[in-house]
């Protein structure tokens, strides 16, 4: 029996959540509440897709579409909202043999493409996937562009994480006399770290679309603990900050750690305290969300974590390939006529 891809009916968006939660690897992201509100703040509609084998689901797909021009578009997270993976979620596959599995993904993504291109027919497709799934080749096998990223991520189950701190993290965190409390702040820890990230690039020429505002309905819409504003302060002030998310397993480094003027390591206070909120919890893993860039990379392996990829896969069009060709020549062809 083949994979059937259904968009989710009413019934399905009610339970779509606990498919969420029973799924391998989801992010916050993966959940309705947040897929409405992404669709919401970028201008696109959102499609749940469904893959059912006879009445069992085997396989979640939130997808976005929006239109450019000429063109149609799918994302899947959709761009400029800080949303660094999404893509497909797979069900019920524990328990089945490698061969068995492997169909049925391949049937699974092959019937989501299918589905795509049948009702939407796009000139372009854009998917960043979590770093769990780990099978890039469906879409490989379906003309798709396939490129790595990576993420660092902390292991929280070992016995003396402090040990494979570097030592200056480890000093930093044992000999701090700084005087600062680090605490769940709420929404006034959202509109704190927010701002301090929109001034930080602002400083630095640098866009940032996402506001205070779009972090608190994120924080109001999603269960509780699920967003949490972490604030390090100091006679009343906020000096700085961190915007987590979190899943049963895992949670993200989302968003602040922007750098401060104050004179001791406050991110390094702020990520020792958010690892051992975390393992009392019984989270297993801290992603540090991002490990592309050298400059961050030399902060965030001070703390002893693994780099784990993640994936971009891509499709265009053989119309929208010929006008990205244009676009790409036009300066140089412009120089030309103006020499």
């Amino acid at each position: 029996m083949t994979i059937e891809i259904q968009e989710a009916d009413d019934s399905t968006l009610e339970r779509w959540n606990n498919l969420v939660e029973r799924s391998d690897g989801p992010t916050p992201f993966h959940r309705r509440e947040a897929l409405t509100y992404l669709a919401e703040t970028s201008n696109t509609e959102v499609r749940f897709l469904v893959g059912y084998k006879g009445q069992e689901p085997v396989g979640l797909f939130p997808i976005f579409v929006t239109t450019k021009g000429p063109f149609r578009m799918v994302y899947s997270p959709p761009p400029h909202l800080e949303v660094y993976y999404l893509g497909p979620t797979l069900l019920n596959f524990a328990k089945l043999k490698q061969r068995k599995a492997e169909r049925r993904h391949r049937e699974f993504i092959d019937g989501a493409i299918e589905w795509i291109e049948t009702e939407i027919d796009p000139a372009y497709v854009d998917v960043r996937t979590v770093d769990e799934y780990t099978d890039l080749r469906p879409f490989s096998w379906n003309g798709f562009d396939v490129s790595p990223s990576y993420t660092y991520i902390l292991d929280l189950t070992g016995e003396d994480l402090l040990m494979q701190f570097s030592r200056d993290a480890r000093s930093n965190v044992k000999n701090r006399d700084d005087g600062c409390t680090i605490r769940e702040a709420g929404v006034a820890g959202i509109e704190a770290v927010i701002t301090q990230i929109q001034d930080r690039h602002a400083a630095q020429g640098k866009d940032y679309r996402i506001t205070p505002e779009f972090v608190t309905e994120l924080y109001e819409r999603l269960p509780d603990g699920c967003v949490r504003p972490y604030v390090c302060e100091r006679d009343g002030e906020i000096l700085g900050g961190m915007v987590t998310l979190e899943t049963d397993d895992t949670i993200y480094r989302w968003q602040g750690g922007a750098k401060s003027d104050v004179e001791f390591p406050i991110n390094d206070l702020l990520d020792w305290h958010i690892i051992q909120e975390a393992q009392e919890r019984g989270l297993t893993r801290y992603d540090l969300v991002g490990a592309n860039l050298p400059r961050l990379c030399r902060y965030k392996s001070k703390f002893g974590p693994e780099p784990v990829a993640y994936h971009t896969v891509q499709r265009k069009s053989t119309r929208m390939q010929a006008v990205t060709g244009v676009y790409r020549r036009l300066p140089s062809a412009l120089k030309v006529v103006s020499e």
